[in-house]
């Protein structure tokens, strides 16, 4: 049973840009998956009129009806990170229970902080591990928490409105509450299988950018550990051509010896000499001695060999966690890289592109023809258009579709066109003509109808 994450950190001063545009993808961070982008979803309708976070904030602080006046450094905002751990959250993507979940960490939200308060919530789909970035702005009614009444003798005290409304951060976010918003949040995600940590714990939530500073650190620990470990390997294979070098200058020697003795036996053999006898069980304790010898060689030979298998193991194990962890950051790299020679391109229609994009992939285009048609150039399509405002789709042959670049009154901005038409006046047309070709069809239905005989 893994735990889930319920992180809260707030915002302050007059903006929360930085965070916006990690949110809504502005900025590409280093551990995105450009190519899972699609998958992220608004989980909150923006108000008429909004279209980023950052106005999201300031709209219900104004719309709020606060009267009192709003300090520079004072917090507009609280961001709530919600996930679980890695293999809980892959289960339930799994399992196809993202949706539900997404819905009842939406419900908590609103039923705690109210949910004209939740002014924003994206799910990203394109890290590691699933997880939603909420925005809370902290509007609260009554008294401040730390208000006490005060009663002087002879004189009156007064208690504020309990119904006006204020920006206080610190009445939402005391250590009571946390305490029971993670109390809450754990009975609504028991059914997936996810716990709260225990009260008390000292551990704490790493952020993304010391995750990868202790991954840098491990990655040259690693290599040090692979320099380390070939020295070794060198040291063994010195030893063991000494060890070789030495075997065969005693096993030499131990043949002269053989060869002297015959000699001298036979010549004992004609003499009867005693020095011969003698010489004899001299030369034995010498073979004896040889043959120990030997025997403990080969035990160290056997000991090298297993060390320098267990040394070859361990090197290989490295250098292939190495070779990984260069690769995934190569290729984090490249696609970042790509990105951002896309945006130094486009710069001042970098916003729009993103709609495009979007509106380009609801339609029915892939990703590859969504790449192929920022180049501007045409790209014949066949197969089915789905229009957002129509709610329907239509089937196409060998339309043309086209990115262009138009200049409004104020600005330059994309369009998507097929067979020449901006997409939208495209879809019009079309449905327009469906439409009028089953009239007629409807209007003879209608008079067969009329004229029946019951």
């Amino acid at each position: 049973m893994g735990y889930f994450t319920l992180d809260f950190k707030k915002a302050k001063g007059a903006s929360d840009a930085r965070m916006s545009d990690h949110i809504e993808r502005r900025v590409i961070a280093s551990n995105v998956d450009s190519t899972r982008t699609h998958l992220n979803r608004e989980l909150v309708e923006l108000p008429e009129g909004v279209t980023v976070r950052d106005e999201a904030i300031a709209h219900r602080i104004k719309s709020a009806g606060i009267k009192r006046k709003i300090t520079p450094d004072q917090v507009r905002a609280i961001r709530v990170m919600m996930s679980g751990t890695h293999e809980d959250m892959m289960k339930i993507q799994q399992d196809g229970r993202m949706d539900e979940w997404c819905n009842d960490s939406m419900q908590w939200l609103h039923k705690t902080f109210g949910q004209e308060n939740t002014v924003s919530a994206v799910l990203h789909m394109d890290e590691t591990t699933p997880h939603i970035h909420a925005t809370i702005v902290p509007i609260v009614t009554g008294e401040r928490r730390k208000a006490k009444q005060k009663q002087t003798e002879g004189k009156r005290s007064y208690r504020k409105k309990a119904d006006v409304a204020r920006l206080c951060a610190d009445d939402v976010l005391n250590r009571d509450k946390l305490i029971g918003y993670h109390d809450d949040y754990a009975k609504i995600m028991d059914k997936y299988g996810l716990q709260r940590g225990v009260r008390g714990s000292e551990a704490r939530h790493v952020t993304t950018a010391q995750y990868y500073r202790d991954l840098k650190r491990q990655t040259g620990e690693l290599k040090t550990d692979v320099q380390q470990l070939q020295s070794e390997k060198d040291e063994a294979e010195k030893q063991l051509k000494q060890v070789k070098k030495e075997i065969k200058t005693d096993r030499l020697e131990a043949v002269k010896t053989e060869a002297k003795t015959a000699i001298l036996a036979k010549v004992g053999s004609f003499l009867g000499s005693g020095e011969i006898k003698e010489l004899k069980q001299k030369n034995r304790q010498l073979y004896e001695e040889v043959a120990t010898r030997d025997e403990s060689i080969e035990k160290l030979q056997t000991m090298m060999q297993e060390q320098r298998i267990q040394h070859r193991k361990e090197l290989t194990e490295i250098q292939a966690r190495s070779i990984k962890e260069q690769n995934g950051q190569k290729e984090r790299t490249d696609i970042m890289q790509k990105w951002i020679n896309r945006a130094c391109k486009w710069f001042p229609l970098f916003d729009d592109a993103f709609r495009v994009e979007k509106l380009c992939r609801s339609a029915g285009f892939t990703s590859e023809q969504t790449d192929r048609l920022f180049t501007f150039k045409p790209l014949e399509y066949s197969g089915n258009l789905y229009s957002e405002e129509h709610k329907r789709g239509i089937s196409v042959t060998n339309a043309i579709a086209q990115i262009k670049i138009v200049q409004d009154e104020k600005k330059q901005r994309f369009v998507l066109c097929i067979n020449g038409k901006n997409v939208f006046d495209w879809f019009k047309e079309q449905f327009n003509k469906l439409y009028q070709n089953l009239k007629p069809s409807i209007r003879q239905s209608t008079k067969k109808v009329k004229g029946m005989n019951l």
